[in-house]
């Protein structure tokens, strides 16, 4: 189940056609301006659209910048131009804004491109050379006629016993002085958009932000000192007071809170949506499932049996099952996820299990089908590797009914794939998919809806949760399986890597594997993937062809013969990228070292540590860092060192990254806030849930006048797609 987040709503990010709702679009016409195209700016051309593409963080589905873009595109600061002295009492090194009449141009000689071309300009009080390099005559005469009086902004200089402005920030006529913005808002900017421009284009989109009925009570208002929405918008764009622009200021945490009570709502009204539709009874005998249980080689946990029976009630209810099941590494939920397709086929129905990958999604079938094949369940598997004959065969007996249990990744949802009777689905890593595919594969259970259970080995700040899966029913498996052994980790400097070495020598000689992952590197595969090289090339010269490498660049053949290399131990060390973080199972492999972790975040450090401690071995650890530290690296490291509780993990993630960072796409495939990321996040967040469980009690359908006003601000956050989604599954 993908979070119910403003930059999930929009769905035209999937390539399938999204199913036909049966609430028609009813957005009010005074919001269309908004969602007009950014050309409709006067500025605003091809050129400056694809600037504004590299610019904006457009939500996905989003292919074109529109003026509601700019609304959200936050600044990061304020230029403060209000100081407005005499010439003569101007000091160096500040910004001021000044008025002078032009006295004189003084152009540098003909085929001198060096020489800096001086303006003099003068007021009553003393002189200031205004200094260009590299610009055409014409246009510092238009910029600044002799004999007019201009308005100058920027920041002075002193050139020897002179005064001087080089490459002013703005020059006005008095007629245009309401253009020169005092407080100056600065944005995040790309090559070749100026803040200038991309400031003028900011203003001109506020301007054709129409009056809202306001949707907050006066009371929230007044305890806040909150201004209105139109006025908050307005403050953030076009300051009067420098606060105005900082994340903790009126203004912004008025829209924060918008932010958040839109999100909520949408939450709300899924959830009411969801628990309204008549789901399937699912409710077997339990005899599968006792020969599952049999099979098991250790005890269920006191969490897995908890969880266990929390599903068993939402299949046994006549409403559709929709629950997150959130495990902690190495707490065993595979397992829930094959005693829940139990419950289907205790009935005679099918279950399916979606993971995201194809190597996660053959780990799934390695832990499961020695067990299922023990209770007499039928299992299959397919992914995009299953083709032609294969793929045929598979689907012919699935929908004669000839496998109970089928794993996979994507390809689960196809058009062509028809099951005899899906009753549960299963979504691991859910956050990895849209919430069209997870759509897809419910859709493809009778009357169009089957029983869904998500699962995320991330655990989640309960903060967090309400954020993104306030929809969903969680389930929390806290506690490892017995016998397990607690990894001890270690914080090493990597000046000390041949230690790291000589130690892994020991070790591999020993009969024991070890992972060695290499440094994140944002935004750049092909440097990640030259690390994870060269890291191998230099551990071969000492481990000699004992040394694997794995990589996301790698064909899924690739990937998976060289996991059965280092599962069969042929291999002792796998060098890999970030890409065995999530659900590789060798229980042989005891040693995990991190390059790097000072880059990594905390919830990734805990998933990679997660790969090792699975068998009898002690497991180890290392967290290979460079120095010095920074203050929330040398915070991660500690952590880590301290605990292995995941949910710990989790909140003091939250404490050091914020909340929009902390589910980040970069961190784990979910989105960023676009307003929200403000201090006292949390207690924003838990007024906006609070006041949405109200509203929504007193009036479901938001027919109220505050309900109206309401259904704007899901329109202007773009909430409006996840409630139209919902209505329609």
């Amino acid at each position: 189940m993908e979070a119910i987040h403003h930059q999930c709503y929009n769905l035209a990010e999937y390539p399938q056609p999204c199913p036909q709702p049966r609430m028609v679009r009813m957005r009010p016409e005074t919001l269309n301006p908004l969602f007009a195209d950014a050309q409709t700016i006067k500025g605003v051309g091809p050129r400056v659209v694809t600037l504004l593409k590299k610019a904006f963080d457009l939500p996905p589905g989003v292919a074109e910048p529109r003026v509601l873009d700019f609304l959200w595109h936050m600044p990061t600061g304020v230029i403060d131009r209000r100081s407005e002295p005499a010439v003569r009492d101007a000091v160096p090194g500040t910004i001021v804004t000044l008025a002078v009449h032009v006295l004189k141009h003084r152009a540098p000689p003909r085929g001198n491109n060096k020489a800096p071309y001086r303006v003099s300009c003068e007021d009553d009080t003393g002189k200031i050379d205004i200094v260009f390099f590299r610009t055409e005559r014409s246009f510092v005469e238009r910029q600044l006629p002799v004999g007019e009086l201009r308005f100058i902004s920027g920041r002075v200089e002193a050139y020897g016993d002179k005064l001087q402005m080089v490459h002013p920030d703005y020059i006005v006529a008095e007629e245009a002085r309401q253009d020169l913005p005092m407080l100056e808002p600065v944005y995040p900017l790309t090559a070749g958009l100026s803040a200038k421009i991309l400031g003028k284009l900011s203003r001109q989109a506020i301007a054709q932000v129409p009056q809202v009925s306001e949707w907050l009570p006066p009371q929230l208002m007044q305890a806040h000192q909150w201004p209105s929405f139109n006025d908050a918008v307005t403050f953030v764009h076009k300051p009067v007071d420098p606060t105005d622009v900082s994340t903790g200021g009126l203004p912004w945490r008025r829209l924060a809170y918008d932010e958040l009570l839109a999100g909520q709502l949408a939450l709300g009204l899924v959830r009411s949506s969801l628990k309204s539709q008549t789901g399937r009874v699912v409710k077997g005998d339990g005899n599968i499932r006792r020969k599952l249980i049999d099979e098991l080689p250790f005890d269920l946990t006191g969490s897995q049996t908890e969880a266990m029976g929390e599903i068993e009630d939402d299949l046994a209810s006549p409403s559709r099952m929709l629950r997150l099941l959130q495990g902690d590494v190495g707490s065993g939920k595979t397992v829930v996820a094959l005693l829940t397709c139990a419950i289907a086929n205790e009935i005679g129905a099918q279950a399916a299990i979606m993971a995201p990958t194809e190597v996660l999604a053959r780990q799934h079938l390695e832990t499961i089908e020695p067990l299922a094949k023990a209770a007499g369940l039928r299992i299959a598997v397919l992914t995009g590797r299953e083709k032609g004959k294969t793929r045929d065969a598979i689907l012919a007996e699935l929908a004669a009914g000839f496998i109970d249990i089928l794993v996979g990744t994507h390809a689960l949802f196809q058009p062509d794939v028809i099951y005899k009777d899906l009753a549960v689905a299963i979504i691991d890593e859910q956050h990895r998919f849209g919430v069209h595919q997870r759509l897809a594969l419910q859709s493809k259970g009778k009357d169009g809806g089957s029983n869904v259970l998500a699962m995320t080995a991330t655990p989640i700040p309960r903060t967090l949760l309400m954020t993104h899966y306030g929809d969903l029913d969680v389930s929390r498996l806290r506690d490892k399986p017995a016998g397990r052994k607690p990894v001890e980790t270690k914080a090493i400097p990597v000046e000390r890597i041949d230690d790291v070495i000589q130690g892994l020598r020991r070790a591999v000689t020993s009969g024991a594997q070890i992972y060695w992952v290499c440094p994140l590197i944002e935004s750049s595969m092909v440097s990640e993937l030259a690390a994870a090289e060269e890291r191998q090339a230099h551990l071969t010269q000492h481990f000699g062809d004992q040394v694997g490498l794995l990589h996301g660049a790698m064909s899924p053949t690739a990937k998976d013969e060289m996991m059965a290399q280092f599962s069969s131990d042929k291999i002792k060390i796998l060098v890999s990228t970030t890409v065995i973080e999530v659900g590789v199972n060798v229980p042989n492999a005891s040693i995990m070292v991190i390059e790097h972790a000072e880059r990594f975040g905390l919830a990734q450090l805990h998933q990679l540590r997660g790969r090792v401690g699975r068998g009898s071995r002690q497991s180890f650890c290392m967290l290979l860092y460079k120095t010095p530290l920074s203050e929330t690296a040398e915070a991660r490291i500690e952590m880590m060192r301290e605990t292995e509780d995941g949910f710990e993990i989790s909140e003091k993630d939250l404490e050091l990254r914020g909340g929009g960072e902390v589910l980040g796409a970069r961190q784990s495939g979910l989105p960023e806030f676009r307003v929200a990321d403000v201090p006292g996040f949390q207690d924003l967040l838990a007024a906006a849930r609070n006041d949405a469980t109200m509203i929504l009690d007193l009036d479901p359908k938001l027919e109220s006048d505050r309900g109206k006003a309401l259904r704007t601000l899901l329109y202007l956050f773009e909430c409006d797609e996840a409630v139209r989604l919902f209505r329609a599954a």
